[in-house]
């Protein structure tokens, strides 16, 4: 078990630890915090003091007593079991995202099973939130094209899926212009670079009309992209346009296989 390795944390990632596992809206009550301290055989030093303080407390208390931080990771254990949870599942995951991008600075990551787990220790705060990212698993297992994640890794990183989508549709813009010289944006880019009886760009040999079908087929596939998600995003307030995570994984794998298909192209 991970947890019983000797463990130490610092004063800033405890208060961290205890401003997420006591937050106000979100964390543990009152007679929570009582509860797994006890169970926990931490001492509630200072019950009287606001939540996240009086968790900071005990732990700091606890530490400096065992010279070791265990007693941290036995409390999130408990507190944070998984049937605690059940038909929370989202929340569930958002809270634990939080809680490992400090436990990975100690080389461990608490997951669903209830358990702690050994990992390599994240050196940044930009690569620990990028290792406990809720996106991370799905976006490897999509593949996505490099180009595009060059344009929207920042956003992707603060799972900020609104201004993510507009960096996307931009990475197609951005390698068809690299790829060709031409000026312009959008729609009027495309017709440029994939338009007429012989097209700057070819997704395929452009000989048949099934292939010229298929190539305005394409046109038409990457303006609707740019109509549904770009236009949208770039004119609309944030609050007015809300995307689902699934609805914005799916824009980035239809993005990705735009770009693969203009990296191909001739």
């Amino acid at each position: 078990m991970a947890n019983k390795e000797k463990v130490m944390f610092n004063e800033g990632q405890l208060e961290t630890l205890c401003k997420i596992i006591a937050n106000t809206d979100t964390g543990l009550t009152g007679s929570e915090i009582e509860q797994y301290l006890s169970a926990s055989n931490i001492e509630d030093i200072d019950p009287k003091n606001t939540k996240w303080k009086r968790l900071y407390n005990a732990f700091v208390n606890r530490q400096n007593i065992s010279k070791m931080g265990n007693c941290v990771l036995t409390f999130i254990s408990k507190a944070m079991t998984p049937t605690r949870f059940v038909g929370q599942l989202s929340f569930y995951k958002s809270l634990l995202e939080k809680i490992n991008t400090v436990l990975i600075f100690k080389g461990l990551e608490f997951r669903e099973d209830g358990k702690f787990y050994k990992v390599t220790s994240a050196r940044t705060l930009s690569e620990a939130e990028i290792r406990v990212s809720k996106l991370k698993e799905t976006i490897a297992s999509r593949n996505l094209h490099g180009h595009l994640l060059k344009f929207c890794k920042a956003e992707l990183l603060q799972n900020n899926y609104f201004h993510a989508v507009l960096e996307a549709t931009k990475s197609i813009s951005s390698m068809i212009r690299e790829k060709t010289g031409l000026e312009g944006d959008g729609a009027t880019l495309l017709d440029a670079a994939f338009s007429g009886s012989d097209p700057v760009l070819k997704i395929n040999p452009y000989e048949t009309e099934s292939h010229k079908s298929e190539q305005k087929g394409f046109v038409n596939l990457t303006k609707g992209l740019f109509g549904t998600f770009r236009n949208p995003t770039a004119h609309s307030a944030r609050i007015e346009w809300a995307l689902a995570e699934e609805d914005a994984v799916d824009l980035f794998t239809l993005a990705s296989y735009v770009l693969r298909r203009i990296e191909k192209s001739s």
